[in-house]
């Protein structure tokens, strides 16, 4: 029954002007008002959803540093209203007439407009495998040697696997000459032997030159090495943190997935991107925080508009939900950050000083900007546990305190 009021207040929350309005030629109309709310600006996306659209949204809102702090989703056979209260990075509403004009347009084209121009030049290698100390300082050397230069790159571990997307161009022009797209088979051959010291399954892809959204890339390429089915490796006391459960609601054709855990940056487009690529379309939901814990409910169906039918099915979605949440967790790690002028093998000098002094890398953000490499590590010990001081401290001098810099200590309680 609990379920079935739900559902109700659910659909009681669709507004039927802003459906008439929607009903003009529009695929997705998008408003913006600072009036409904006193604590946040509150934006509603009123359009004919295909399957990403609600990912989309949830993306440009991350990607533009906005908090959303909470909000819902209704559908009432023919539109989607997916509302959404967001802050920005100091909890204020949003107030600046030109942020709000991008937000508008953004979520309308699906993608951040920007007058930047996009990465060229660059050849894009995705990277999966079993996990093991060192694997990252190793790749990086095989690029340095290469003669490969590391622009950006991102890489999460979850469940003892890695993924990994690497930019790289020729240190030498700057971008991808003949030498270099010639050189590909050898770059990937020998990657490949890096990795496949460490699991048979070990892939390396290349793809087109181009920077995607990252994030929903490595969570597509864990989702793919299947490591989200197996069961999480996490401590005990952070699977008691976070709840994850699916249910049926036969009467109105729904599963329903609930999560709850601690608060955090991106939480909910880690979960939205799950479903999404897991093929399920959310029909209603809501999402929130509550002192710094939040809740989400979740109303899906699959693509052909069926409920989930197995207990097998249900656990995945479990697992696969849950992989989502703890693989961006920063629990048990020390956040350094490495901030200098870039240079021919940095990264490999770097990531060779922590493996050498113990470190275990679990997540690490790259960019390079006008030279200057601006990069985040997330760090362990060898057994996945958070680092005695002395040992970051050792690292730090090696590397230079004033270019590595110690964010944050997160320890498990």
């Amino acid at each position: 029954m609990e379920h079935q009021d739900e559902y109700q207040k659910l659909v009681s929350m669709m507004s039927s002007p802003r459906r008439v309005t929607c009903t003009l030629n529009f695929d997705t109309l998008v408003e913006i008002d600072n009036t409904v709310s006193s604590t946040a600006t509150v934006v509603s996306v009123n359009n004919a959803r295909n399957s990403v659209k609600l990912l989309d949204t949830v993306r440009v809102l991350t990607d533009l540093n906005l908090s959303i702090q909470k909000g819902y989703i209704s559908f009432d056979g023919c539109w989607f209203l997916d509302v959404f209260h967001v802050t920005d990075e100091r909890g204020h509403k949003i107030l600046d007439p030109v942020l709000l004009s991008h937000i508008e347009h953004s979520i309308v084209v699906g993608e951040i407009s920007s007058t930047e121009e996009g990465a060229t030049g660059l050849m894009a290698l995705e990277l999966t495998g079993v996990d093991r100390p060192g694997l990252l300082s190793e790749v990086c050397g095989v690029l340095r040697d290469l003669k490969c230069n590391v622009v950006e790159a991102k890489m999460w571990t979850h469940n003892a696997r890695i993924a990994c997307l690497v930019f790289v161009n020729d240190h030498h022009s700057g971008l991808i000459p003949t030498a270099l797209a010639d050189r590909h088979p050898c770059i990937l051959t020998r990657l490949r032997k890096v990795l496949s010291g460490s699991a048979a399954k070990a892939t390396v892809v290349s793809s087109s030159p181009t920077l995607a959204h990252s994030d929903r890339r490595l969570h597509q390429l864990m989702f793919r090495d299947r490591c989200d089915e197996e069961a999480s490796s996490s401590s005990s006391s952070s699977q008691s943190k976070l709840s994850v459960s699916v249910q049926r609601l036969a009467e109105h054709g729904y599963s329903v997935v609930n999560v709850q855990c601690p608060d955090r940056p991106k939480l909910l487009f880690d979960v939205v991107c799950t479903l999404t690529d897991m093929d399920y379309v959310v029909f209603h939901g809501k999402f929130g925080v509550d002192a710094d814990r939040a809740f989400q409910e979740f109303y899906i169906r699959r693509m052909d508009g069926s409920m989930l039918s197995s207990e097998t099915e249900r656990q995945r979605v479990i697992h696969c939900v849950q992989a989502a949440i703890e693989r961006r967790a920063s629990e048990g790690v020390v956040r350094l950050a490495l901030r200098m002028p870039d240079r021919r093998g940095l990264l490999a000098e770097v990531t060779r000083v922590f493996r050498e002094n113990g470190l275990m890398i679990r997540s690490v953000e790259i960019a390079t900007k006008n030279g200057e490499a601006n990069d985040e590590f997330c760090v362990t010990d060898i057994s996945g546990r958070l680092p005695d001081s002395g040992t970051v401290n050792a690292v730090i001098d090696l590397i230079g305190e004033g270019h590595l810099i110690k964010l944050t200590e997160q320890s498990r309680s």
